[in-house]
């Protein structure tokens, strides 16, 4: 992941490296809903490219980074090599800004990396929100039952709590007569507490996710699909959210108006999506409202028709795009790039190249050694 490489000089004697230099102290702000997988992919990271991290897990389990630390020291890592801080955040914006931090890698919510690189002055990449987006396109309705399911887990497993969840459908006029949207419903009602296929939303409360509900039915021409209450016989204090896995229809036109889109494309950190549907001469709507969105992380064409792949991929800029039948939202980037696109700011995950831009930088070493033995002293310029 280091490796030099090396350029000619314009003249006998020069030649160029070109090297990937570590930044030296850098600091990790990781989120809570991935406590193990997020963090240990940026630090490993991290360390791999010769940096020394400090390591801010989030304070509500800031324990299992803690053990995992043990588990490295025990494998022979040096305890001077990583620092663990467990604290809240105005305690890590300090440590940031006093000590001599050159880089910070910031996970989470939009308003925290709009701070931090306010206050860093821009010494931070973020891997922050991301309303996600997935299109069925007009092929492939046979395979309906996977789609739906798929659908229902990129939509509300972990009770949406992820950065990679399915925030809107698009979906064709095909789909949607074919019966998808009953069956994600019927998906979705299978959901509960006791199996903790629901569960507790821990950034929004549930009158804050109902409000949102019924801000976007005062949109003409929408509806509640399936959804929208409070579950039933649960003890979740009033802090957290406690909802129904729930998706609201919003029609395309209506959607793309400057009154409500700003509304529609509110991320929802939970068990809540917008749905819409779509004709054929209604792809470039899509395509328009995809473009508009300014999170661009992560998103889906669910479709085998090769034109119709092209259309959607040459016109949209999601970091991590997945395209084909088989195509979702969410998924650990076992072996590919997982990140936002379109932001010099973004953060990438999970491969070499993520690793390389976001815990080093480039370094140029011009070597220039031999003067011409027929050198004289030219005119001065």
């Amino acid at each position: 992941m280091a490796r030099s490489f090396g350029v000619p000089g314009d003249h006998y004697g020069q030649f160029s490296n070109g090297h990937r230099w570590p930044y030296g102290a850098v600091a990790i702000v990781a989120p809570f809903n991935f406590p193990l997988e997020i963090p240990v992919l940026q630090l490993m990271g991290s360390l791999f490219m010769g940096n020394k991290p400090v390591l801010k897990p989030a304070e509500k389990c800031s324990l299992v980074m803690e053990q995992f630390l043990h588990l490295l020291h025990d494998c022979g890592m040096e305890k001077k090599d990583v620092d663990l801080l467990n604290c809240q955040g105005p305690v890590a914006e300090k440590l940031i800004l006093d000590a001599d931090v050159r880089l910070t890698q910031f996970t989470g919510s939009s308003r925290v990396a709009d701070r931090l690189l306010e206050v860093t002055k821009g010494k931070v990449k973020i891997e922050d929100a991301g309303f996600d987006w997935k299109i069925l396109g007009p092929d492939g309705v046979d395979d309906l039952d996977y789609v739906a399911y798929q659908c229902d887990q990129d939509a509300y497993a972990c009770a949406g709590q992820k950065c990679s969840a399915e925030s809107i459908l698009f979906a064709h006029d095909n789909w949607v007569k074919a019966g998808l949207f009953d069956k994600i419903k019927a998906n979705a009602s299978r959901r509960s507490l006791d199996d903790l296929t629901v569960a507790p939303v821990l950034t929004q409360t549930t009158k804050s996710i109902l409000d949102h509900t019924n801000r976007l039915l005062e949109i003409p021409g929408s509806k509640l699909l399936f959804g929208g209450k409070e579950l039933e016989n649960h003890n979740i204090p009033e802090v957290y959210g406690a909802v129904e896995p729930t998706a609201v229809f919003v029609p395309l036109t209506e959607m793309l108006k400057d009154e409500h889109f700003s509304a529609v494309i509110t991320e929802i950190f939970g068990p809540f999506q917008v749905v819409t549907s779509f004709s054929d001469d209604e792809i470039c709507h899509v395509l328009d409202a995809c473009e508009r969105m300014s999170h661009h992380l992560t998103a889906a064409v669910i479709s085998n028709d090769v034109e119709f792949q092209t259309t959607v991929l040459a016109h949209t800029v999601n970091g991590t795009t997945y395209a084909g039948r088989r195509a979702r939202t969410t998924g650990a980037p076992q072996n590919h790039w997982f990140g936002p696109a379109g932001d010099a700011r973004g953060a990438g995950i999970g491969t070499p190249e993520a690793i390389k831009m976001v815990w080093s930088c480039h370094r140029e070493i011009i070597f220039d050694t031999t003067i011409p033995k027929d050198w004289t002293q030219p005119k001065a310029t």
